[in-house]
């Protein structure tokens, strides 16, 4: 799932436009397994690691992605669990592009998975 939006690039978004409506939203959370529709503004996922080096390594690839596509989550670390939460800040909701990061993280985290067997 999700691998279609994993190809796309993020394009830079100024504002101008309006966020996504929730039934498109809810149309591209199928493509986005575990996320979750927040405030109708954002998505959120948590992911959780086998100790706190696990969920810094994670972090520090997500921020290299987030600087690759210039889309910048917000990110939290509770020891073993990384929380991350996708907007597009400029339009104020959601937009497509936050659901291709959420691919592009749910890739690296598969990824990491497939390391540790």
């Amino acid at each position: 799932m999700g691998e279609e939006l994993a190809n796309k690039k993020c394009v830079p978004c100024e504002g101008g436009t309006l966020p996504m409506s929730e039934d498109e939203a809810h149309r591209y959370m199928s493509q986005v397994m575990g996320w979750q529709i927040i405030e109708d503004k954002k998505i959120k996922k948590e992911f959780q690691f086998n100790d706190f080096k696990g969920s810094l390594d994670f972090v520090n690839k997500v921020g290299a992605l987030a600087e690759e596509e210039k889309h910048h989550p917000n990110i939290t670390i509770i020891y073993n669990k990384v929380n991350i939460t996708l907007s597009t800040h400029a339009i104020g909701g959601l937009s497509e592009n936050d659901f291709i990061m959420a691919a592009k993280i749910d890739q690296l985290n598969k990824h990491n998975e497939d390391n540790k067997s």
